[in-house]
């Protein structure tokens, strides 16, 4: 402790609030290391817990939204929520990638109606793809201001590019149903186009609980160029429309709901210091 202390004025001054910014740090330093400074602060007991409970309550308890709300009733882990959730921080990075996954599939829409060209094939291999690029480029500079941030965690890297992709890309297929169901146009095609990026997201990160991403990754990747592969030989006059079609959507959508129950069940696998 230095021989200074504050004196009465000062610490009226200080006590009143009207000092300036620099000599507000300034005491606030000395009242730190100062003892019999401190104690000369008047404070109001009830003032100050009042204060610091409702810090407390706005840092521990947020106000949750209802995506936060749903997020946590499947069975994800808070910190897991924080990083998916559209906090006001990431809003323009979650608007954009989804206009971006949208624009994708109402340009598929129209312009990859099922036919015999030969950049069909082109198409339905980089069809899962795709959406997920359009979700990674949209969460890096300079529409997300926390991406330096972000790519410190150790949940940053292609796992979390999935779990943002299988998130953009749930939201842009409920919005692709609704448009289809109240607008005219191939809308139903679109949502079609977007569900095998839907089921290479979620479905890599459910195999991860058995293996490695890169490795569930890959083999999602090579089951979906058999996919294309076959039906390219089997029905080269109309690929698309097999691939696309109602019978297969039925399929994806029941492989990304098998998808999501492995990770309610297995999310431990993410999550170690979790209870399993």
């Amino acid at each position: 402790m230095t021989g200074w202390h504050i004196d009465a004025g000062l610490l009226a001054d200080y006590d009143r609030g009207s000092l300036d910014p620099s000599r507000v740090m300034a005491v606030d330093a000395h009242l730190l290391a100062c003892a019999s400074c401190r104690a000369r602060v008047a404070v109001d007991p009830g003032w100050l817990a009042g204060n610091w409970a409702g810090v407390f309550d706005a840092v521990h308890a947020p106000r949750q939204g209802a995506l936060r709300r749903l997020l946590g009733r499947v069975g994800l882990p808070e910190h897991r929520i924080q990083l998916l959730a559209a906090t006001p921080a990431l809003r323009w990075s979650w608007l954009s990638a989804t206009a971006a996954v949208l624009a994708l599939a109402v340009a598929a829409a129209y312009l990859g109606q099922p036919g015999a060209r030969a950049s069909d094939l082109v198409f339905l291999v980089f069809a899962p793809v795709l959406p997920v690029l359009a979700v990674a480029t949209a969460y890096g500079p300079p529409a997300d201001p926390m991406h330096e941030i972000t790519g410190t965690l150790p949940a940053a890297g292609p796992r979390l590019v999935l779990w943002r992709a299988t998130m953009v890309v749930a939201v842009a297929v409920a919005m692709g149903l609704a448009a289809a169901v109240l607008l005219p146009g191939p809308g139903r095609y679109a949502v079609a186009w977007l569900l095998p990026a839907l089921l290479l997201s979620i479905g890599s990160l459910a195999l991860s609980t058995l293996v490695p991403l890169a490795t569930a990754a890959g083999l999602l990747g090579g089951a979906w160029l058999i996919v294309v592969g076959g039906a390219a030989l089997a029905h080269r006059e109309s690929s698309l429309a097999v691939i696309f079609g109602g019978t297969a959507q039925l399929c994806y959508l029941l492989a990304a709901a098998l998808a999501v129950a492995v990770l309610t069940v297995r999310r431990g696998r993410f999550d170690p210091g979790e209870t399993r």
